[in-house]
Protein backbone atom coordinates (compact mmCIF):
# COMPACT_ATOMS: atom_id res chain seq x y z
CA UNK A 1 0.00 0.00 0.00
CA UNK A 2 2.49 2.19 0.56
CA UNK A 3 4.69 1.63 -2.09
CA UNK A 4 1.55 2.23 -4.61
CA UNK A 5 1.21 5.53 -2.60
CA UNK A 6 4.75 7.31 -3.87
CA UNK A 7 5.32 4.97 -7.41
CA UNK A 8 9.32 4.85 -8.67
CA UNK A 9 8.43 7.72 -11.36
CA UNK A 10 7.36 10.19 -8.28
CA UNK A 11 10.47 9.38 -6.72
CA UNK A 12 12.74 10.01 -9.25
CA UNK A 13 11.21 12.69 -10.09
CA UNK A 14 11.77 13.93 -6.65
CA UNK A 15 15.70 12.83 -7.08
CA UNK A 16 16.29 14.32 -10.27
CA UNK A 17 15.17 17.71 -8.71
CA UNK A 18 17.17 17.50 -5.72
CA UNK A 19 20.20 16.90 -7.44
CA UNK A 20 19.55 19.58 -10.04
CA UNK A 21 19.12 21.87 -6.79
CA UNK A 22 22.36 20.50 -5.99
CA UNK A 23 24.43 21.21 -8.66
CA UNK A 24 22.78 24.41 -9.01
CA UNK A 25 24.13 25.59 -5.20
CA UNK A 26 27.59 24.24 -6.27
CA UNK A 27 27.47 26.37 -9.54
CA UNK A 28 26.39 29.26 -7.40
CA UNK A 29 28.59 28.93 -5.08
CA UNK A 30 31.90 28.57 -7.74
CA UNK A 31 30.26 31.91 -9.11
CA UNK A 32 30.48 33.92 -6.41
CA UNK A 33 33.28 32.68 -5.08
CA UNK A 34 34.95 33.89 -8.86
CA UNK A 35 32.98 36.72 -8.25
CA UNK A 36 34.58 38.36 -4.99
CA UNK A 37 37.69 36.96 -6.13
CA UNK A 38 37.59 39.29 -9.50
CA UNK A 39 39.95 42.13 -9.73
CA UNK A 40 38.55 43.39 -12.97
CA UNK A 41 35.95 44.74 -12.52
CA UNK A 42 33.99 47.31 -10.39
CA UNK A 43 31.66 46.66 -7.30
CA UNK A 44 28.99 47.90 -9.85
CA UNK A 45 29.39 45.05 -12.30
CA UNK A 46 29.85 42.79 -8.96
CA UNK A 47 26.15 44.08 -8.04
CA UNK A 48 25.15 43.56 -11.48
CA UNK A 49 25.86 39.75 -11.60
CA UNK A 50 24.63 39.09 -8.01
CA UNK A 51 21.35 40.88 -8.92
CA UNK A 52 21.06 38.53 -12.29
CA UNK A 53 22.05 35.56 -10.42
CA UNK A 54 18.80 36.27 -7.67
CA UNK A 55 16.80 37.34 -9.92
CA UNK A 56 17.21 34.59 -12.52
CA UNK A 57 18.68 31.87 -11.15
CA UNK A 58 19.65 29.25 -13.55
CA UNK A 59 20.17 31.28 -16.28
CA UNK A 60 22.19 34.09 -14.10
CA UNK A 61 24.63 31.45 -12.99
CA UNK A 62 24.87 30.04 -16.77
CA UNK A 63 25.51 33.33 -18.42
CA UNK A 64 28.29 34.07 -15.81
CA UNK A 65 29.69 30.20 -17.03
CA UNK A 66 29.55 31.16 -20.07
CA UNK A 67 30.59 34.73 -20.45
CA UNK A 68 33.54 34.39 -17.79
CA UNK A 69 34.24 30.75 -18.82
CA UNK A 70 38.36 31.45 -19.82
CA UNK A 71 38.52 34.28 -17.05
CA UNK A 72 37.01 31.65 -14.58
CA UNK A 73 39.48 29.14 -15.96
CA UNK A 74 42.96 31.95 -15.87
CA UNK A 75 41.86 32.87 -12.03
CA UNK A 76 41.64 29.32 -10.69
CA UNK A 77 45.13 28.31 -12.38
CA UNK A 78 46.65 31.50 -10.85
CA UNK A 79 45.14 31.12 -7.68
CA UNK A 80 46.75 27.13 -7.68
CA UNK A 81 50.13 28.43 -8.63
CA UNK A 82 50.02 31.13 -5.87
CA UNK A 83 48.94 28.70 -3.70
CA UNK A 84 52.05 26.25 -4.82
CA UNK A 85 54.73 28.68 -4.39
CA UNK A 86 53.69 29.76 -1.12
CA UNK A 87 53.89 26.28 -0.23
CA UNK A 88 57.23 25.55 -1.81
CA UNK A 89 58.75 28.84 -0.21
CA UNK A 90 57.90 27.28 3.38
CA UNK A 91 59.18 23.80 2.56
CA UNK A 92 62.24 25.76 1.40
CA UNK A 93 62.22 28.03 4.95
CA UNK A 94 61.89 24.98 7.06
CA UNK A 95 64.18 22.49 5.19
CA UNK A 96 67.35 21.97 6.51
CA UNK A 97 69.53 23.85 3.80
CA UNK A 98 72.85 23.37 5.62
CA UNK A 99 76.09 23.01 4.34
CA UNK A 100 77.76 19.41 3.51
CA UNK A 101 80.55 19.86 5.90
CA UNK A 102 77.98 21.11 9.00
CA UNK A 103 75.96 18.04 8.11
CA UNK A 104 78.84 15.69 8.44
CA UNK A 105 79.99 17.50 11.36
CA UNK A 106 76.96 17.15 13.20
CA UNK A 107 76.48 13.05 12.40
CA UNK A 108 80.33 13.11 13.49
CA UNK A 109 78.98 13.86 16.79
CA UNK A 110 76.35 11.93 17.12
CA UNK A 111 78.56 8.98 15.85
CA UNK A 112 80.84 10.13 19.20
CA UNK A 113 77.92 10.65 21.65
CA UNK A 114 76.94 6.29 20.57
CA UNK A 115 73.46 8.00 19.03
CA UNK A 116 73.80 6.61 15.77
CA UNK A 117 76.37 3.64 14.45
CA UNK A 118 79.26 3.61 12.07
CA UNK A 119 76.56 2.18 9.03
CA UNK A 120 74.43 5.30 9.55
CA UNK A 121 77.33 8.11 10.20
CA UNK A 122 78.34 6.44 6.43
CA UNK A 123 74.51 6.92 5.00
CA UNK A 124 74.49 10.90 6.34
CA UNK A 125 77.88 11.27 4.80
CA UNK A 126 77.36 9.93 1.57
CA UNK A 127 73.86 11.68 1.44
CA UNK A 128 75.46 15.19 2.42
CA UNK A 129 78.46 14.22 -0.14
CA UNK A 130 75.65 14.02 -2.98
CA UNK A 131 73.86 17.24 -2.79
Amino acid sequence: MIATAYPFLEVFWTMLIFFAFFIWIWILFTVFADLFRRDDISGWGKTGWIIFVIVLPYLGVFAYLIAEHKGMTERAISQQQAAKSQMDQYVKSVASTGDPTAQIANAKALLDQGTINQAEFDQIKQKALAG
